[in-house]
């Protein structure tokens, strides 16, 4: 069963496809074309994260947290190999620091997996919750819930937990890929992005 999930989680073409997030012709749509405009054109990443003048605060955090949770699947995606039960049985960035699964369904209290298996629930819920239109609205005019950024904040600091791993665990298999200024570009935007709008808890932060 595992290994079909990393399979569905790390198909390409399935985990890949365009997010119906960003419809063409809608405002996500366009600010997310804004944002990866001012990303490829090489501006400084502190400046890039910046709310654009005029726009609203929860769309742009959406754009973001779509557009950080399919790059850093994607990397993760490609190093899944080097990532295995037996190699990573448990969850964790280096000595000091493991991390445990829980969401509201399966896993009701902190449950040890490894890291495979934490991966591969995490990428599934997040997906759960960007398709989910009671939190991720996608029609002009249906407001973000009340808790919006909570939940965002919740997404963003698990994802924060694949860089702490595959940078702790499996840099080497990076650099061998040639993957290296890849990763630390997507984590330097990431890193910049919740710093920009205090949306992790600076404790959280500390393994890197």
């Amino acid at each position: 069963a595992m290994a079909l999930c990393l399979k569905q989680v790390f198909n390409k073409d399935k985990t890949f496809r365009p997010r119906k997030k960003f419809e063409p012709g809608t405002q996500r749509f366009e600010l997310y074309k804004k944002a990866q405009a001012s990303l490829k054109s090489g501006l400084d990443l502190k400046a890039v994260v910046q709310l654009p003048p005029g726009e609203s605060i929860n769309d742009w955090i959406a754009v973001h947290v779509v557009d950080f949770f399919n790059r850093i699947n994607l990397i993760y995606g490609t190093m899944s190999e080097f990532c295995t039960e037996r190699s990573c049985p448990i969850m964790s960035g280096g000595l000091r620091y493991e991390y445990r699964w829980q969401d509201d369904s399966k896993y009701k209290k902190p449950t040890k997996l490894s890291a495979p298996q934490y991966m591969c629930m995490l990428m599934d819920w997040i997906e759960m919750l960007i398709n989910n239109e009671d939190v991720f609205p996608t029609r002009i005019g249906v407001p973000f819930p009340k808790q919006f950024q909570q939940v965002c904040t919740k997404i963003l600091t698990r994802l924060f937990r694949v860089f702490v791993h595959v940078y702790i665990h499996h840099f080497d298999s990076i650099i061998s890929m040639g993957a290296e200024a890849h990763v630390n570009t997507c984590y330097k935007h990431f890193y910049y992005f919740i710093r920009e709008f205090s949306l992790i808890d600076h404790r959280e932060l500390e393994p890197l």
